[in-house]
Parts: structure tokens; sequence; C-alpha cells
């Protein structure tokens, strides 16, 4: 199997959640390999800033100020790509949250909050990429960042609903794969599920408590750029290789 992104140099992908942590690290690397990026954030002016870092590289990044969970935001933010880019060729649905919360006596809230960027938005930014590029003719690609959790239910207090949204995450997934092939589509659909990686989400982190914060720096992680170079690898297979699920922990994990 020769490995190769050579068919996507040029070409539009579509990365959430790009502002920080994995998203950032994802359109770094596809820029890098000389895709046009689009990095939706509703923090757009930090995926500018990314931008100017990567400007002169092979590749462009262009920044879009979108919240996932926001349907309205993320159609307008697909039209733009659209009408001044041309049709998507890849989607990387990496948005996500995590809100540390009990379901015995949480915010429900927080639990909608988490629902509506995790499962929602998900559906939507996936159904509009999806959208352009079956209506293009497109044998694209779609990956949604998941998670180990999203296949069992780690032993740590407070991740409430973070888990349920990632096991809808991976029945999503499995969804879309049956979906397409009743379509007869070329578009190939990955499940890419880490374990502990270095984000905001983890220890960076401020917002949760101290205890937490001590496990999690204690723990074997990941970094972004290992994410990335694991979409690098699943998008470089051949047009008739479909990674559907690929786990990827780091060495000494425990949970």
């Amino acid at each position: 199997m020769v490995l190769s992104l050579d068919r996507w140099v040029g070409k539009v992908a579509v990365v959430t959640g790009c502002a920080s942590g994995i998203g950032a690290g994802i359109a770094e690397f596809l820029v890098d390999q000389g895709l046009i990026v689009v990095g939706l954030d509703r923090r757009c002016e930090l995926v500018q800033e990314l931008a100017k870092k990567l400007s002169g590289k092979k590749g462009q990044l262009h920044a879009v100020k979108a919240d996932v969970s926001k349907e309205e935001e993320v159609v307008e933010a697909f039209k733009w790509v659209e009408d001044n880019l041309g049709p998507v060729h890849i989607l990387i649905n990496s948005a996500g949250v995590a809100k540390e919360n009990f379901l015995y006596n949480g915010d429900a809230a927080q639990w909608r909050a988490t629902l509506d960027v995790n499962v929602l938005g998900v559906c939507i930014a996936t159904r509009e990429a999806v959208k352009s590029m079956v209506g293009n003719n497109i044998n694209g690609h779609v990956i949604h960042i998941n998670s180990v959790a999203g296949h069992k239910v780690p032993n740590w207090l407070g991740i409430n609903i973070y888990t349920a949204s990632k096991y809808a995450v991976t029945a999503l997934a499995e969804t879309l794969r049956q979906e397409l092939n009743h379509l007869g589509s070329k578009i190939k659909i990955t499940s890419l599920s880490p374990g502990l990686v270095a984000t905001e989400m983890t220890t960076l982190n401020t917002g949760v408590s101290e205890e937490r914060q001590a496990m999690l720096k204690s723990m074997p992680i990941l970094q972004p750029q290992d994410i990335a170079e694991a979409i690098g690898y699943v998008l470089s297979t051949p047009e008739n290789v479909q990674i559907q699920e690929l786990t990827i922990v780091p060495l000494g994990e425990t949970f």
C-alpha cells in the first residue's frame, strides 16, 4: 500500500474546532501538506492568528467564525466555503466539549450544551459537507474525532454525559457509512478515537478541580500532532480502502 496525500493537494478541507488543540494541530498538518483548510470556530480570532503563522506554507488556512452548536452559523459557513473556495472534499469534525458535572445532581443546561456540540454539531456539519460532496460528485472523506470514551466508560467521576455523547458519535459514523453505501457513494467515513490528548479539555483546562488536573497530568498523554499524523494516515489510503475505526492511545494508557 502506497500512502500519499497528493490527491488532496489544493482541495478544500473543513476542520471544526480549529482554534486550539486537536483541530489546530490538524489544520497545521493539512496546510503543510498543501491543502486549502477552512477552520471553523466561534473563536475566529485564534484561527486567524494560526493562519498568519502558517502563511507561506504549501497550503492555506482560512478562518470562518461559526459555533457548531448553532445550525444557521454552520450552514452559512459552508455556503461561504462553496461560494469562495469551491466544494468540500474533506470534513474533520474536531469540535468537542467536556464539562465536569455529575448525572445525579448535574446541570441540564450543561448537558444540552455538550450534546449540541458533540452530537448535533457533528450531524449538521456532516450533512452540509456530504451535501457538497454529493452535489459535486466528489469522492470525499468525513472524519469524526471520537474518543476511547465512545467505546468504553472510563472510571472518571464527573465525566457525566460526555461518554454518552461520544458513544453517539460511534453510532453516527456507522449510520453514515450505511447510508452512503445505500446511495452507492464513494465518500469515506472514519471514526478516529484518541485516548488522552493534551488540549484545553484535559491538561490545559483550568476550569476543572485541582484533583482532576493532578490526575490528568500524572497520566501518559498524546499531543495534537500525534492525532494530526493519524489523520494523514487515514487520508493517504487508496480510494478502495476505508479506515472505518482507528484508535490511538499513548503508550502506557491504563483506562
